[in-house]
């Protein structure tokens, strides 16, 4: 598939709104097109082609797509991207723990109990509040008015590392390291029970729980291929201590994995037993390393975030 920036009379657009074509190549057939669009476009995501299909901003063949179907050899799409939305969030003085920083990137620690960005019942306090305040201006606006800069995320309760782009190309570059399953993603956590094997790998995809929208579930409708890593650190009475890499990075999941296991995270309240360790605060799950390659420098860069106070605590006592 080939697609480039075509010409058109701009009185027509939405002010700011970019125009693209694609023609479908022969091998291309047969896939659906939301699918198809969201892997060849850059920094495009297949809900964000669903929504622009239902807003009519995506013809196929001279006819608007008001939903996603089947490609055929030949079919020529033209895509309006619209421009970002204004940006509502207030910028606030909150601490960050900056782990590293230079003109196109930065590397965050976050706490456990910080929401990355902003949601229903989560206007501030959020990491993106306090990037607004620290970068002002200088964040990539890639993913639009929610998540500004932020290339990946990670659950308001798991603690650890997140990579924030400063601009554009650094967020392109970043984002597609991580489909390529070339950007390094190394977690620890304590679960339980007593895992069989010291070393393994879950291979199951994760989709949106069938009748509670707010969970994710292992299933094969309308879902997408997840792989987690799994290393035996220590083993305990009733838990384990254990080191696990993303192959990708689906909405919760280390957590969906590790309760499809039999071995939830511990203090999950969503995916844990109903009785709760209320004292963790939530997962016991932390971002412990990440690495890439420098989107400007080629070079690889990796780094390390030492266990916080919970999770030591809970070891401690475990021991």
């Amino acid at each position: 598939m080939e697609h480039k920036a075509i010409p058109q009379d701009m009185e027509m657009l939405e002010i700011g709104s970019e125009m693209m074509t694609v023609t479908v190549l022969p091998e291309e057939g047969g896939i659906r097109l939301d699918k198809l669009l969201s892997e060849k476009l850059p920094d495009c995501t297949r809900s964000a082609v669903q929504h622009w299909m239902e807003q009519g901003r995506i013809t196929k063949n001279g006819k608007v797509l008001r939903k996603s179907g089947k490609s055929s050899p030949g079919d020529v799409l033209t895509i309006e991207i619209p421009p970002p939305e204004l940006l509502d969030v207030t910028p606030e003085n909150i601490p960050l723990d900056i782990v590293y920083e230079d003109k196109d990137l930065l590397v965050v620690n976050k706490p456990k109990g910080m929401v990355v960005h902003p949601a229903p019942g989560h206007s501030n306090g959020t990491l993106v509040n306090a990037l607004l305040y620290h970068c002002g201006d200088s964040l990539s606006g890639i993913n639009g008015v929610i998540r500004p800069g932020i290339v990946h995320r990670i659950d308001k309760d798991t603690s650890g590392l997140l990579i924030v782009a400063k601009n554009d190309t650094a967020h392109r570059h970043l984002a597609e390291q991580i489909k390529a399953h070339t950007f390094t993603r190394l977690y620890e956590a304590v679960v339980y029970g007593k895992l069989k094997e010291d070393t393994g790998t879950i291979d199951a995809p994760i989709g949106r729980h069938p009748t509670d929208r707010k969970r994710m579930c292992v299933t094969e409708k309308n879902s997408r291929n997840a792989v987690t890593h799994y290393e035996v650190l220590s083993r305990y009475n009733g838990f384990t201590h254990v080191r696990l890499r993303l192959e990708t990075g689906r909405t919760h999941q280390i957590r969906v994995h590790m309760a499809y296991l039999g071995h939830p995270v511990a203090g999950d309240p969503v995916y844990g037993p109903k009785k709760v360790l209320t004292a963790l605060g939530g997962q016991c799950l932390h971002a412990r390393v990440i690495g890439f390659i420098h989107p400007a420098t080629g070079e690889y860069l990796e780094f390390t975030s030492e266990l916080p106070p919970y999770f030591t605590a809970f070891l401690k006592k475990l021991t």
